[in-house]
């Protein structure tokens, strides 16, 4: 049976699918596996807690795609999809975390009975989800077929957004607004992290009106002091205490769509170079978002920070931004274009991006982030609205 609730129209998935068929053919591609759940997702609706088991959606040409995955999930794929359930494959259990078969035999079998033996074979080879193991026993069972490296093509098709999509964001957004109020609420010396975090997932699912929140593709991250200095801390259940500054980033989603937005709060006075660099990366954010405009270089926004931040006589290299949208677990960047000087991608209008201009410094972090959308003309777009500046509770 159809999902009840499908995300969106069918005329929706039918663009999405037209668009990988098209990047398909440009390849050269005769059929395409899709592991990344976030591109399953995308393409067909499907939207389980079934990734850690070896699942993916097969795309053709001439047919609606195939959902393949293991058979207990194939139930959830009924009911999540936007396909018929005869486009719903299940493979046995036997296969599951075993040393002596492996699910892409399942897969290859399908794939001979379809008439793809010896055709080209596109694979996401970059992928969280597509282990080594995978590719090597497909090329085994499948000797005659040629296997071409597809990794990103689907998420490249996920660069610009439908209005639909751009919707499901601003529900995403306003919950992200509630989580960082309530931060700055919550936040006193002597307030254990855990206690804290307990009371931002609880934000975070109850979220806003009628957007009801789903759980993000990251944990909160909220390292304090010294631990700013290393981006990826989760928390523990140590107390926030004064003189510290401890960075916050969350990402408020709904239907799997994020808008990660950071704020950095400082618990007494702050120091001076807290100031100064508050002062340059706020000046960096806003000379970024005045070149984040259609027809620039996604470079150019870059640029337009890290220039911000060297006058203040502060080093950042690297990227300062990615694009957003519908993503699960690891991560909720889409892993395509990136705001770092070299990057000559074009932005266009219904692009979604994280512009993350975070300071790790050799003792101490600070962020002040923006989730933004690039407009049919102006600067970009900025999701949530909130005072862009350090939270200072003295």
């Amino acid at each position: 049976m159809p999902a009840s609730k499908p995300p969106f129209s069918r005329g929706e998935y039918d663009r999405r699918l037209e668009k990988v068929r098209r990047s398909m053919e440009a390849k050269g591609l005769d059929v395409l596996f899709v592991e990344d759940p976030s591109n399953m997702a995308w393409l067909t609706g499907y939207d389980g807690w079934s990734f850690y088991v070896h699942q993916g959606v097969v795309v053709f040409h001439d047919a609606d795609p195939v959902w393949w995955g293991r058979v207990q999930d194939a139930n959830g794929a009924v009911r999540t999809v936007w396909m018929e359930d005869e486009r719903v494959a299940g493979y046995n259990d036997r296969y599951v975390q075993s040393t002596v078969h492996h699910p892409m035999q399942d897969l290859a079998h399908r794939l001979r009975e379809w008439g793809y033996a010896g055709k080209r074979i596109g694979v996401e080879l970059e992928n969280y989800y597509f282990s080594a193991k995978a590719y090597l026993v497909l090329r085994e069972e499948l000797p005659d077929a040629e296997f071409v490296d597809a990794t990103a093509l689907v998420n490249w098709q996920r660069a610009v957004k439908s209005a639909d999509e751009i919707a499901f964001m601003r529900k995403a957004a306003r919950i992200s607004e509630r989580i960082v109020d309530g931060i700055a609420a919550r936040v006193e010396p002597g307030v254990k992290k855990n206690e804290l975090v307990a009371e931002i997932l609880g934000d975070a699912v109850r979220g806003v009106d009628d957007a009801w929140g789903d759980y993000a593709a990251i944990v909160p991250l909220l390292p304090s002091g010294t631990d700013a200095a290393a981006p990826h801390l989760t928390w523990d259940g140590r107390p926030f205490r004064t003189g510290e500054a401890t960075f916050f980033e969350i990402a408020g989603c709904y239907r799997r769509y994020h808008v990660p937005f950071c704020r950095t709060v400082f618990l007494g006075k702050p120091p001076q170079q807290m100031i100064d660099a508050e002062k340059a990366l706020v000046e960096g954010l806003e000379a970024g978002l005045e070149a984040a405009r259609a027809g620039n270089r996604a470079g150019q926004v870059a640029d337009a920070l890290f220039g911000s931040l060297e006058r203040a006589g502060i080093a950042k290299e690297g990227r300062c931004g990615y694009p957003i949208g519908l993503s699960y677990p690891p991560d909720w960047g889409e892993r395509t274009i990136s705001f770092r000087r070299e990057d000559e991608t074009i932005l266009e209008p219904g692009m979604t991006f994280h512009f993350m201009p975070g300071l790790w410094m050799s003792d101490w972090g600070m962020e002040i982030t923006e989730s933004i959308l690039i407009r049919d003309s102006g600067p970009a777009e900025c999701l949530c609205d909130r005072p862009r500046k350090l939270i200072v509770k003295d």
